[in-house]
Formats: structure tokens, C-alpha cells, sequence
């Protein structure tokens, strides 16, 4: 089987390891630049394809999608226009680029939690049913990889079970593995229509002061057939990376969170800093802490210059 990110051999940060983030907006008839991400837009249907092609000018290959729909669903089922976009861009750029999907349930569920919920508990069964039904959708309409984010309880588990069932026993995961409850993630939450009401992501994300758990996560994704690892967020996360590797023997990335890179644009929108430089410098921490790839807003700034 292929590996779109193997296991690296040097600190060096190439092009080949960086993933850029992507917002399909089905409520958008052209682009909408979103706040504090500097040059990054949520994307219409119809302008998708040429941002696409333009980042590829430019040297990038892995994106990693966004898929916000227009209708909101209690139990998830209708993941048609996610079946249109991926189609669209497969079509399109065929194996120009890597295509990966995020799952998860979070921008179509009513409350923007990550699992269908009831009473203000998630609902296992149901919220596994729905990622799966995602998720199968996604792969029949040419995903390369399958990106769950939503933390719940063997998720890895139920959806290998699910490809192996629809004869996709090929099919790539990318897990969310060890992924915290943070204060990070506002400039995402208002880009894919996700901010949680009702209760937080406590009781399915993970606490930020508990390192074993952190990394036991990661290692059951493993277990449960994950081909990917990953530790979001990413920058406050860095002394996790290979210890995770050194427990699964997969390759590990980081995910350069929304409130993370947003950070970098503040100073330099504020002239404490300079953009590029401070882009460089967090990605070659990344490098050096071995993470094989790396999830940034700012890939398309900076490819042109690996």
C-alpha cells in the first residue's frame, strides 16, 4: 500500500509533507476570506476548483477538505453535495492532488457537536453510523484518505470494519488521534459553521494536562488500523510526537491549528514580527520534533520555497 506520508529520515521540511487546509462553503455564491487565517478563504462550489488549481501551480498537492453544508441534519444521512465537491475536484485534478476528507459531524449537526447528541450526551451507535455513511460516501466519490477528527470511541475501529464490509479494504485513515479540548480552534469553528452549543467537547476530546491519555489515544488508533497519527493542536503539542512514533511505528503529524497560525498573523499584522520568518521558524520546530507531516494554513506561502 502506498504511503502519502512516510515516516521521515531527516529534519528537513519538504514540500511533499505539507497539507493544506481547504473550506467548501455550500451557503457561499463566491469566496469569503476568513478572520485572523490571513490569505485563506471559505470557498463556494463554484470557485473551488480554481483555488485549487492555483495552489497546485504553485508546487502544493495535499489538501485536506472542509465540507460545510447549507442544511443542517439531527441524525446525519444526505452527504450529496460532500459527494459533489470530492467528485468535482477528483474529476478535475485527478492525481494532481492528494485528497483528503475530514469526517466528522460537527458542521452538520444542529448543537456543532462532533457526535449526534441527546440530552447533551453522544449517542455512540448513531454518530458512528452517520461517519460511517460519511465516510463511504467520500471514498465511492475518490477521496485518498479518510481524516475522522471526532474523538469518539473507536471510530478508527468501526470504520475499517465499514470499508472492509463496502470492499474498500484499501482505503487510508488518517486519525485525529490525539487531539485536545482547546481554546485554539476559533477561527475554524466560524469558517465550517461548528462552534458547539449546549455543552463543550469535554466528555470526547481530550484533556490538556494528561499525557498518558494523550498518547494511549494514539496508540489504540493504531491498533484499530489507522495509517496515520497526528496531535492537534499541534504547536503546544510537540513533545508528543515521537513517543508516538516509537509506540505505533506509524507515521505522526501535527495540525498548525486556526488559533495557532492565527497568532503568527497578529504579529505580524501588529509589526512584532514578520509573517514568513515566523511561519519557517514554527514549521522547523515541527520538523525537528519529527512530525512526518504537517497540517498548516500557510503551506500555499510557503511551498514556493522548499
Amino acid at each position: 500500500m502506498k504511503s502519502f506520508f512516510p515516516i521521515k529520515k531527516t529534519n528537513k521540511i519538504s514540500k511533499q509533507m505539507l497539507i493544506q487546509p481547504m473550506f467548501i462553503d455550500q451557503r457561499l455564491k463566491s469566496e469569503k476570506k476568513i478572520k485572523g487565517l490571513g490569505e485563506n478563504f471559505s470557498w463556494s462550489q463554484s470557485t473551488i476548483l480554481k483555488a485549487v488549481e492555483k495552489d497546485l501551480k504553485k508546487g502544493l498537492r495535499n489538501f485536506l477538505f472542509f465540507i460545510v453544508p447549507k442544511e443542517k441534519q439531527k441524525l446525519p444521512e444526505d452527504f450529496s453535495f460532500h459527494y459533489e465537491v470530492i467528485r468535482s475536484l477528483k474529476t478535475q485534478f485527478k492525481k494532481d492532488l492528494t485528497l483528503l476528507i475530514d469526517t466528522c459531524l460537527c458542521s452538520i449537526t444542529p448543537d456543532g457537536h462532533c457526535g449526534i447528541s441527546h440530552n447533551k450526551k453522544i449517542n455512540l451507535p448513531e454518530t458512528h453510523y452517520a461517519l460511517g455513511l460519511a465516510a463511504n460516501t467520500y471514498l465511492e466519490a475518490g477521496a485518498d484518505i479518510i481524516a475522522p477528527s471526532d474523538m469518539m470511541k473507536d471510530t478508527t475501529k468501526y470504520l475499517r470494519k465499514i470499508f472492509n464490509e463496502n470492499n474498500f479494504n484499501a482505503a487510508q485513515i488518517m486519525s485525529y488521534s490525539t487531539k485536545f479540548k482547546s481554546g485554539l480552534y476559533g477561527p475554524f469553528r466560524e469558517a465550517a459553521n461548528s462552534t458547539p452549543k449546549g455543552y463543550d467537547r469535554s466528555s470526547y476530546q481530550l484533556p490538556v494536562n494528561d499525557r498518558s491519555k494523550a498518547i494511549q489515544s494514539s496508540i489504540i488508533n493504531a491498533a484499530q488500523g489507522a495509517n496515520y497519527l497526528m496531535v492537534k493542536p499541534g504547536m503546544t503539542s510537540i513533545d508528543l510526537i515521537q513517543e508516538i512514533k516509537e509506540e505505533t511505528l506509524l507515521p505522526t503529524g501535527a495540525y498548525q491549528v486556526s488559533g495557532e497560525f492565527a497568532s503568527l498573523q497578529l504579529l505580524d499584522s501588529q509589526g512584532l514580527g514578520k509573517y514568513p520568518d515566523l511561519l519557517m521558524e514554527s514549521l522547523n520546530v515541527f520538523s525537528r520534533a519529527k512530525a512526518d507531516y504537517i497540517i498548516t494554513y500557510g503551506a500555499r506561502d510557503i511551498v514556493s520555497s522548499l
